[in-house]
């Protein structure tokens, strides 16, 4: 999918990939077929340079072609490096413009609320994005509003672009933070599906306010040379690393 010699964003979209699955393929009310239909449940990706995996997923599920995912940041590709609305189809949001996710989130919360609908909202943000204050205002904004259809996830792999979150700005205590903003919250291991699983069930099942799952994932998960190291979050492979990485994703497969 990313080729070598271009610069990808693999740490976040790793790191992110295994909530990305669970939403995907066990929680969210999603017809492939019908990737427009008006009681789908909504994702968006705020983070959005890790929307590599959201493309991976949707080919997974065959709402675009798998052999259309090479294209990726190619010019005059549907996929590009962060979400463009509707292209391809099944990606809810222009997003990349980190702190912008939730406030857009919140407004499709509340229009499921307007139109009578059931469907519910799951936002991605990235725990270096909680440093923008646009985002507190959102997690304000869902509280006051009772948004119990709505569910943050922080992708909490302590990584932003240039280094650790905690010497950049810090953002803990990111859990007291959330619940000082009257959200419901959960924290687990990020890379532990029936983790993953059974906190979505517990958000969904939260009547009367917003609910926020903290997720400790580790960047570029799944690829050892990349796990960890913040000069991968957006960096080109040589060939031979990309056939390294790839190769070591496909053993963890089999394995799993």
């Amino acid at each position: 999918m990313m080729q070598p010699n271009k610069a990808h964003h693999y740490g976040g979209s790793l790191s992110a990939a295994d909530i990305v699955a669970a939403l995907y393929f066990y929680k969210m009310n999603y017809d492939p077929q019908r990737p427009d239909w008006p009681e789908r449940d909504r994702f968006i990706m705020s983070k959005g340079h890790s929307v590599p995996a959201q493309y991976a997923a949707l080919a997974m599920l065959g709402v675009i072609p798998l052999d259309e995912l090479p294209t990726l940041k190619l010019m005059g590709s549907r996929l590009q490096g962060h979400p463009v609305f509707r292209s391809p189809p099944g990606i809810e949001a222009c997003t990349g413009s980190l702190g912008q996710g939730l406030s857009y989130a919140v407004g499709v919360a509340l229009s499921a609320r307007v139109l009578g609908r059931r469907f519910r909202v799951f936002v991605l943000l990235g725990d270096g994005e909680l440093q923008e204050g646009q985002v507190w205002e959102a997690a304000m904004t869902a509280a006051h509003y009772r948004l119990d259809n709505l569910t943050a996830i922080v992708d909490r792999n302590r990584l932003q672009a240039m280094g650790q979150t905690e010497q950049l700005m810090a953002v803990e205590p990111i859990a007291e933070k959330w619940a000082a903003f009257r959200w419901a919250v959960r924290e687990i291991d990020g890379h532990d599906m029936a983790e993953i699983c059974a906190a979505l069930d517990w958000a969904c099942a939260i009547r009367g306010q917003p609910a926020v799952i903290i997720a400790h994932t580790i960047k570029g998960k799944g690829v050892s040379f990349l796990e960890n190291d913040v000069s991968y979050h957006n960096a080109p492979l040589p060939p031979e690393l990309h056939e390294r990485a790839l190769a070591e994703l496909k053993a963890a497969l089999e394995r799993s």
